[in-house]
């Protein structure tokens, strides 16, 4: 990523954050003359310990020196959660690996790994790599979601296809908040490998391509491994309640396994059972 790309979305990332940090939420007074909903910069700054100019240096995406002890009382003002912090200080401090240092080789799925997406028979599982790229998946997912076999390779990334294909966005119930938990997951990426041009031109591209994608990845969500309960609302099978759990693999490739496994206590498991079997 060039400094100015890096810069900038660090920039936008802390508007973001402080829009959000209303003044009662740190003991602040609101005030009768306030023209934003979150903080003012000199708010930030106040609670941070630093000066208002070198904060609003920062914010402006300038290309400033700075410490581990002053992000972390930036991120202490804006109220960040573990995730937010690094995400920031990989921007500020430009922590991402550089791309040559990646490994570029195609990901393979260890027999061992191959073993545990058969074994969860009944969770449909989704593999993925640090660009979202999906390299693995059981059948189980295949139901559920799409025959992943019959995309084309380049094309069968998790983020290009949640918005590209009309089955995914009419299965989920909350297609937005289904999204918003793989955005979330693909900012830490984002973050960590700030270096690799692929991310800037990959979201550059989404965001002609798609204007929704757009207004969801302003929203600069940062998880690592979000948990969520996501209902879909499947052709053939009806209503099924899923709860994902994200799973980073060991690797040089930064494996992830999604996993949805049906909720206890209703009927998605049965169902699915039943969809596989009609499918064999």
């Amino acid at each position: 990523m060039k400094t100015e790309t890096r810069l900038q979305e660090m920039s936008d990332f802390l508007k973001t954050k402080r829009s959000r940090i209303h003044p009662h939420m740190v003991g602040l007074p609101a005030g009768t003359r306030r023209r934003t909903p979150g903080l003012r910069r000199e708010e930030v700054a106040q609670l941070a310990g630093v000066s208002t100019t070198w904060y609003t240096w920062l914010e402006q995406g300038r290309d400033i020196k700075v410490s581990a002890s002053v992000l972390d009382a930036v991120s202490n003002a804006l109220q960040l959660n573990t995730d937010e912090r690094k995400y920031l200080f990989a921007l500020a401090m430009e922590e991402g690996v550089k791309s040559s240092e990646l490994d570029e080789e195609e990901a393979i799925i260890s027999p061992s790994l191959n073993k545990i997406l058969k074994e969860l028979q009944y969770c449909p599982t989704i593999i993925t790599d640090r660009k979202c790229h999906i390299v693995g998946w059981n059948q189980a997912a295949a139901n559920v979601f799409l025959d992943f076999e019959q995309v084309e390779d380049e094309q069968r990334n998790l983020i290009y296809l949640v918005f590209a294909r009309k089955e995914l966005r009419s299965l989920a119930v909350n297609w937005e908040h289904f999204v918003k938990g793989f955005l979330a997951i693909f900012r830490t990426y984002y973050g960590q490998y700030v270096a690799d041009p692929w991310y800037s031109d990959f979201i550059e591209k989404m965001e002609k391509d798609f204007p929704e994608f757009q207004e969801l990845w302003n929203e600069s969500e940062v998880s690592s491994a979000p948990e969520v309960l996501i209902e879909f609302r499947h052709g053939k099978a009806g209503k099924m309640l899923f709860n994902l759990t994200s799973l980073q693999v060991q690797g040089n490739h930064d494996l992830r396994c999604s996993v949805y496994t049906p909720v206890e206590d209703t009927n998605t498991e049965n169902k699915l059972k039943k969809l596989m079997e009609r499918t064999r």
